[in-house]
């Protein structure tokens, strides 16, 4: 119900008895300029408005058709044209009702109909505005309360589950790795809490709240604007609804919010871009991300560097690299760690295929669901799986990294490549790296992104996977050979007999059954030997490489034995956690968590900077890492391994390498040598016109040199030891 409040204009409350450090009050002469131009104030007297002190830098004939109330300030007011783009502004205010308001420098103000409790930074432009106002409970998106507020007013994001129990707290720092921690480790009720008191550690919780709009901001043709901190440098075009929210914005990632748009209860981050009627209820987007043409993001943490447009997205984590702008696809109850890529038509939601609203799907990085794909919750997928056009009706636990997935049809078995990518697609590896580091144009880098493909994480994965392989493998033996015998031989004799089959047996066609990787009806392993094989090759060039980085970073020309000592010396790690994008080891989240819960820890930039040390000493576990991978491969220790152990790593290396030039130049070839392609063309000269040539690729011109260049470095480096 509208309430009606008659005001006594003879008292205007709260107004300071003394003029704020560097203004001073209107003179006479001002007064009645001001109500000659039109303008009111609730204080008759004009004992309410505050003005610049400083001498002939305030100009009172700028001020045009306003409305003062409650206390205003006007800082410094020249004759001046602000212009931004094709908007150009006379300095002033102009046709606006204005209520406690404190404007900075040099403000052009035209035509906002309400502007209530602001504080306006300097050349800020604000045009064609219906309501701008903010209350004294607003948290600008934050998950905090105010003084004598009751628990459920606080604002949850509910990522990775409809139920919410995995919900997290927004906060403007917040990096996907938060919020991995936070909703992941849900059975440690004494970390839940500790995380919600580093989110409120820096709440005064006091009712005096203002909005903001920070220096050299633009605001044009939006309908409402409420509790909102707006960061300089944003720029606001035609926004329908923004409520609750904090755009973080710099000059060096300026933040821009467009046509139709509506943000309520979240926060945006630096360097983003939401246009085209985009929605965004309950969120954190990350930086540089965009949000554009209709998409849908509600109760979701949208990691940097992402991209989504048209597609809806609901109770998601997602990690840096997202991409996802196809105006069917559909994405809900998940945690997807990054480098991803949901294609058209892609149906990811529980529920339309589950008994209840409590189901999810983990995918680890390079998640690339098909065409028109749909699965059941829940459902896990190792790193870089390629999942193929289909309708998969019971739950997937695909442990095989870099793998192809199919369907095999309805009530059968799925089909998996293992180690597809280094098979049949080694240009998408070699090229993965390059493209996002390409991309990523954040200037201040909060979140650390691992983006190659072989890292740590996918290691591990490989590690496991060759296992599953060998394990397999002893049934697939028990099954053609004689199974009485084999079976009499204990477990480790029939381990070695399946590891033996897997290297002698390079051209063998089998097929292996792996029941865990979809319930009901398993799944059929093709190519597991070429795949066990290439998993070896790909860990032994990971580790190859990670030794060479080390060498280079501490100058050592040739790896000795006493280098060795010095990389066994190292703390190792074994277990691995992409966190938010970031491979850390899980020793060290057990760490922090440790520091956090007995008080060591107490903000949310602590908890970044043990971030920020985990990176700085990343080099050097993957070293010892390194060590510990060829170790695993061979079973022995790194001191027995030979001269000619290591010849046989750096002939399988140089394989590696090798082939990753050679398909990657072949597969981007076909894209103009394939017939089909030349099919739309009336000849050649016409194709090139519009496609180019293969020599006009960036990533492959310096591909061929970086090739050169690792293969001159591993022989140098491991040629000492294995001669």
């Amino acid at each position: 119900m509208v309430q009606l409040t008659v005001l006594d204009s003879a008292a205007e409350q709260s107004i300071p008895q003394e003029p704020p450090a560097g203004t001073r009050r209107l003179t006479a002469d001002e007064i009645a300029v001001l109500e000659k131009n039109g303008n009111t104030s609730s204080d008759r007297r004009w004992q309410n408005v505050f003005v610049c002190a400083v001498p002939q830098s305030f100009d009172v004939h700028q001020i045009h058709r306003c409305e003062f109330s409650g206390v205003v300030i006007v800082g410094q007011l020249q004759p001046a044209v602000l212009k931004y783009h094709d908007l150009e502004l006379r300095t002033g205010l102009y046709n606006a009702h204005i209520e406690n308001v404190v404007f900075g420098d040099d403000v052009a103000v035209h035509n906002v109909a309400y502007l209530v409790n602001y504080r306006i930074g300097n050349r800020v432009m604000l045009f064609n505005i219906q309501e701008m106002s903010c209350t004294t409970h607003a948290k600008f998106g934050n998950g905090i309360l105010k003084s004598g507020e009751p628990e459920e007013n606080r604002i949850w994001i509910g990522v990775g589950n409809e139920n919410g129990n995995r919900a997290v707290l927004p906060f403007e720092r917040m990096i996907p790795a938060d919020a991995y921690l936070w909703s992941r480790y849900r059975d440690d009720e004494v970390l839940m809490r500790r995380f919600i008191a580093l989110t409120e550690a820096e709440n005064s919780g006091a009712h005096d709240t203002y909005g903001h709009v920070g220096d050299n901001a633009v605001i044009k043709n939006t309908t409402l604007i409420k509790d909102a901190r707006i960061g300089e440098c944003t720029y606001i075009k035609g926004a329908f609804k923004l409520k609750n929210i904090t755009v973080l914005s710099s000059s060096e990632e300026a933040s821009q919010i467009g046509e139709g748009v509506e943000m309520v209860n979240g926060i945006m981050g630096y360097g983003s871009r939401v246009f085209y009627q985009a929605v965004a209820v309950r969120f954190v987007i990350g930086r540089n991300c965009q949000l554009k043409y209709g998409a849908r993001l509600i109760h979701s943490v949208l990691g940097d560097n992402s991209t989504v447009s048209c597609c809806e997205l609901l109770n998601n984590l997602i990690f840096p690299f997202h991409e996802q702008h196809h105006n069917s696809s559909f994405l809900i109850a998940t945690t997807v760690m990054g480098q991803s890529n949901i294609a058209a038509g892609a149906t990811i939601g529980s529920n339309h295929n589950s008994r209840s609203p409590d189901g999810e799907i983990v995918a680890e990085r390079g998640f690339w669901p098909g065409l028109s794909s749909d699965f059941k919750h829940n459902s896990r997928f190792a790193a870089f799986v390629l999942v193929a056009k289909g309708s998969y009706q019971y739950e997937l636990n695909i442990t095989y990294p870099f793998s192809l997935v199919a369907s095999g049809g309805t009530d059968a078995p799925v089909h998996i490549i293992p180690a597809y990518w280094f098979l049949f697609n080694m240009f998408a590896i070699a090229r993965n790296n390059y493209k996002f580091k390409k991309r990523d144009t954040r200037s201040k880098k909060v979140q650390h992104i691992e983006t190659d493909p072989l890292a740590p994480d996918t290691m591990q994965e490989i590690i496991n996977a060759l296992e599953r392989i060998i394990t397999l493998t002893e049934s697939y033996l028990l099954s053609v050979l004689d199974a009485d015998a084999l079976a009499a031989q204990d477990a480790s004799a029939l381990h070695q007999r399946a590891k033996d089959f897997l290297h002698q047996n390079a051209d063998a066609s089998c097929t292996l059954i792996d029941m865990q990787c979809q319930k009901k009806y398993g799944a059929v392993i093709l190519k597991p030997i070429a795949a066990y094989r290439e998993y070896r090759k790909i860990v032994k060039y990971f580790a190859a490489r990670t030794i060479i980085e080390y060498c280079a970073a501490h100058s050592v020309k040739t790896l000795t034995a006493p280098v060795l000592a010095d990389i066994q010396s190292l703390p190792l790690y074994t277990r691995w956690l992409n966190v938010g994008g970031q491979i850390i080891p899980e020793e060290k989240i057990a760490e922090l968590f440790m520091l956090i819960k007995n008080n060591s820890i107490t903000t949310w930039d602590a908890v970044h900077a043990f971030y920020d040390a985990c990176h700085a000493e990343y080099q050097t576990h993957k070293a010892r890492y390194a060590l510990y991978l060829l170790e695993q491969l061979y079973s022995r220790p790194i001191g027995d391994f030979t001269a000619e152990l290591y010849r046989d790593i750096i002939a399988d290396v140089l394989v590696v390498s090798n082939d990753l030039y050679t398909d990657s130049v072949d597969s981007r070839s076909k894209d103009f040598t394939d017939y089909f392609r030349a099919i739309t063309y009336r000849n050649q000269a016409e194709m090139t016109a519009v496609l180019g040539t293969i020599d006009d690729n960036e990533f492959l011109s310096g591909l061929r040199e970086r090739t050169e260049t690792f293969n001159a470095d591993l022989e140098r480096v491991f040629g000492a030891i294995s001669s």
